[in-house]
């Protein structure tokens, strides 16, 4: 089994030469009010020291070439995109986890972007939006993790319809906006089509609809599996495959114990690779041995067949890595003969 350790963006090269392309897009007018997960966030002018709470939201604000405008980062589940290695390298690093409140003002901040309720929510172990406004610093947060907390009572919340890359493309768009650089907004939207509609082409090869689970982490062989929700971004991957999410539970992370897994009986077994290490089976090497020598897991018929994948554990969550995750999933169904 080819464990990916990194993940390859064949098509990072052709954005940046779209970037580099004469303005078509209108400059931003200032100052800019949009409507951010049921509050109005207003930008006076075009951030100079931004920082990039959570994964996603730096590498779009790389992506977009923004690194002289970053002030700094935090919360990496897994290593940056190796082809933004250099621009990163620029970026004040400031945990790896949860950066405390006190460490983004020391960096005098003009806007903060949060992949995530727990990066800015109201339960967020590093600060409440309202912590910010009192400080006159604008905030942003995914539109993709803003999720009602009514029926799963976790921060991350439940979602009761697909996620879909329109989202993406609105934060995209939307940042771009907020830095004035729509052009290169719109030529990474357009990479990030062009790679969805490829991916839908693909079929499983006998027509059947391959169920998926993707197993994010755990604790240890004997705790709850953390998995990806049934709408939630690795229900879209199922889906771009043609496929289905054979986890049902409407929450974004839902843990379930292994007899459960066992019931859904998916066709494939999809692993997290994890750089954080905070747990041993982070480590996809760690996962794919439980699954091979647990008396009862090893059983499933996805094991047996050997129709385990691996895939960039940030892919699970609802960003920009989704795409990418889903092309590490297909090239290994592929290889397994699964799909055409």
């Amino acid at each position: 089994m080819k464990v990916f350790k990194s993940l390859t963006v064949p098509g990072l090269v052709a954005v940046l030469g779209l970037i580099a392309t004469p303005a078509l897009s209108a400059p931003t007018k200032y100052p800019l009010t949009l409507d951010n997960c049921g509050a109005k966030v207003t930008v006076a002018r075009a951030p100079a020291r931004a920082i990039g709470l959570g994964q996603n939201s730096a590498e779009i604000m790389l992506l977009l070439g923004l690194e002289d405008k970053m002030a700094g980062t935090a919360f990496w589940p897994s290593k940056v995109l190796p082809q933004l290695a250099e621009a990163n390298a620029k970026v004040k690093l400031l945990s790896v986890e949860f950066p405390t409140f006190e460490s983004i003002l020391a960096q005098n901040p003009d806007f903060v972007a949060a992949a995530l309720p727990s990066l800015i929510g109201p339960t967020s172990k590093v600060a409440k939006r309202e912590d910010f406004d009192k400080v006159g610093v604008p905030s942003y947060i995914s539109p993709s993790t803003c999720l009602s907390t009514e029926k799963v009572k976790d921060q991350y919340g439940s979602r009761d319809q697909l996620w879909n890359m329109d989202l993406l493309y609105k934060e995209i768009d939307e940042l771009s906006q907020i830095f004035d650089v729509a052009d290169r907004g719109q030529a990474l939207i357009a990479d990030f089509k062009k790679r969805e509609a490829a991916l839908r082409a693909n079929a499983s090869k006998d027509g059947k609809q391959l169920s998926y689970v993707f197993w994010f982490s755990s604790q240890s062989p004997s705790a709850d599996a953390y998995l990806g929700g049934k709408n939630a971004a690795s229900g879209f991957i199922a889906d771009l495959l043609g496929g289905k999410n054979a986890i049902t539970a409407e929450a974004e992370w839902p843990t379930l114990g292994w007899e459960s897994i066992i019931a859904a009986n998916p066709d494939v077994i999809v692993v997290a690779n994890l750089d954080r290490n905070r747990w041993e089976l982070d480590k996809p090497e760690a996962k794919i041995k439980f699954l091979n020598s647990d008396p009862a897991v090893s059983q499933m018929p996805a094991v047996k067949n050997k129709a385990i994948v691996v895939m960039d554990g940030q892919a699970m969550n609802p960003t920009i890595r989704t795409i990418y995750g889903a092309e590490q999933v297909a090239e290994q169904l592929k290889a397994l003969g699964l799909i055409k």
